[in-house]
């Protein structure tokens, strides 16, 4: 057996560490605009959790424009929270978020409560694709943020095309639905998403959809 020294065994314990470091790392988002505006959220970010970054943010909120006042947000896959947030800053009437992992969960009701957010925010601790399957959509327009994991993109795009399905057949006309995917993903090959609306920055790519009204009153032929 060889026995390490107390140089070699300092080391043995420095590199865990530092990979771990690497894994896990804090980092504050901020609130772009709104009553919210300059408030930040410290947050843990990983390789397998990355945060909308802020300029997609921008983007994604200034598409939505006056969509998002008044209106239902869902944040699916929350993560940290911070689009649901943004969009409560924004006047947003409510915001559901959606997250399985307990330790994002708790630190997303952490920043409501800090924020004061808990009278208009409802986070659900469970799978989003449940969630999904059982969600009742309002008969009001609303708008749906949808940021999977990496590996979702990548290894399960048939599972999370379905959702998406699901949730256009449910949702009320004039609602919005925005997939935030990474440039190069599987999810990129699905046909379900030749006719959305596609936009690019860097790496990260939104997907957006409307649903349109078919139940508006048809053109009078004539007699």
């Amino acid at each position: 057996m060889i026995e390490l020294g107390h140089a070699s065994k300092a080391i043995a314990w420095f590199l865990p560490f530092q990979a771990i470091k690497r894994l896990l790392m804090k980092t504050e988002l901020r609130i772009v605009a709104g009553s919210l505006r300059g408030r930040k959220l410290s947050v843990h970010v990983s390789e397998s959790m990355r945060p909308t970054p802020q300029m997609v943010r921008e983007a994604l909120f200034s598409i939505l424009g006056n969509a998002v006042p008044d209106r239902l947000f869902v944040d699916i896959f929350a993560g940290t929270g911070v689009n649901g947030m943004e969009a409560l800053s924004r006047g947003a009437k409510a915001a559901f978020f959606i997250e399985r992992d307990f330790g994002l969960a708790d630190a997303v009701l952490g920043h409501l409560k800090k924020f004061n957010l808990t009278k208009t925010a409802k986070l659900f601790r469970t799978d989003s694709y449940r969630w999904v399957a059982s969600f009742k959509a309002p008969r009001e327009p609303i708008n749906v943020f949808i940021s999977p994991p990496f590996a979702d993109l990548e290894s399960r795009p048939e599972v999370l095309v379905d959702a998406i399905t699901q949730l256009q057949e449910r949702i009320a006309p004039d609602s919005n639905i925005i997939l935030q995917a990474e440039r190069g993903s599987t999810i990129e090959e699905r046909p379900e998403l030749e006719s959305w609306e596609r936009r690019s920055y860097g790496r990260n790519v939104l997907y957006l959809w409307q649903k349109e009204d078919v139940l508006a009153p048809a053109t009078e032929q004539p007699v």
